[in-house]
């Protein structure tokens, strides 16, 4: 009896709560609408002028599941440090390679999508992914809640600085990255002389570059450890380290390799810059002036406010 009781009583809760919600007035918006924009703010209008219309870019900071890599545990990027980036690379990266060669070059080659993520990827291996490019036509950014707003800090003289020095270098957590990425996706347009693939051939790193120390193995003819993985990515890290680094900072490494280290290095360098030349019209020092010039240019720029 006593369970009958609590029987009727649900029921007539069950049909109470049903009479309330039937005079609710429900929201015929599917909340897995895939179609649904969300409005345009400040820096989006910004972004569509100053990238989509000018290089047919999509810069996107706010996170997406379609965009992210879901093996890995990442976490949004921030908006007021996704604008600073954002207007540094317009900056340092994009009008660079506008100046030295043109906007149309940029427009054609460049990725179609720029995805920032506020924190890092971490391998199995132990090493961190920085950036990564996808057939050429994405780069991620990873670490952009890193990013000291106030304070942009460029390295272009010490290629051996600690990696732990704050506020964070510019140069080494984004930029390398962003020239190293580009790099590949030109390679993958026009193919280098294959002889730059047998200079090395027998002293790659293949399974424990993560192992390697940058000032060991330039003595090896790398410039950095990663440079000793394989071949692809011993080209793209001489392109990426040269052009962001004064002729003191790309010195100190020849310094470091030494006498039969340099020379390897030194060769491969040639290679590449006949490359740049020959195939894309690029000269890699007035190249590497712009950069700098327009890294040293970034300490006067306001990452705060969009113009």
């Amino acid at each position: 009896m006593k369970i009958k009781s609590i029987s009727l009583l649900l029921l007539l809760a069950g049909l109470i709560a049903f009479s309330s919600c039937d005079n609710e007035e429900l929201n015929t918006t599917s909340v897995f609408d895939s179609a649904v924009i969300p409005t345009k703010n400040e820096f989006d209008v910004w972004l569509d002028k100053n990238y989509r219309e000018v290089y047919n870019i999509d810069f996107k900071y706010r996170y997406s599941d379609k965009e992210a890599d879901l093996n890995y545990n990442v976490v949004p990027a921030e908006y007021d440090k996704s604008k600073a980036l954002a207007i540094l690379v317009k900056h340092i990266w994009l009008e660079a390679y506008s100046e030295a060669v043109s906007p149309e070059f940029m427009k054609t080659y460049v990725p179609r999508i720029i995805q920032l993520t506020g924190s890092y990827k971490w391998n199995d291996n132990g090493s961190q992914v920085l950036g990564t490019a996808e057939g050429g036509l994405k780069i991620m950014l990873y670490g952009v809640n890193e990013l000291d707003i106030d304070n942009p800090r460029i390295n272009t003289t010490n290629p051996y600085e600690s990696h732990d020095v704050k506020p964070i270098d510019m140069n080494y957590w984004f930029f390398h990255t962003m020239h190293h990425e580009f790099c590949h996706i030109l390679t993958q347009k026009k193919d280098y002389d294959t002889s730059f693939r047998t200079i090395s051939a027998e002293n790659y790193h293949a399974t424990d570059w993560i192992n390697q120390d940058d000032k060991e193995v330039a003595k090896e003819g790398f410039v950095t450890a990663y440079a000793s993985s394989e071949y692809n990515e011993d080209f793209a890290e001489i392109y990426a380290t040269y052009v962001t680094n004064t002729p003191e900072g790309w010195g100190k490494i020849i310094k470091q390799a030494g006498e039969e280290g340099s020379a390897i290095i030194n060769q491969k360098l040639d290679l590449m810059k006949t490359y740049f030349l020959n195939s894309w019209g690029i000269d890699l020092d007035h190249l590497r002036d712009i950069v700098l010039r327009r890294s040293a240019e970034s300490v006067t720029l306001d990452l705060r406010t969009l113009n």
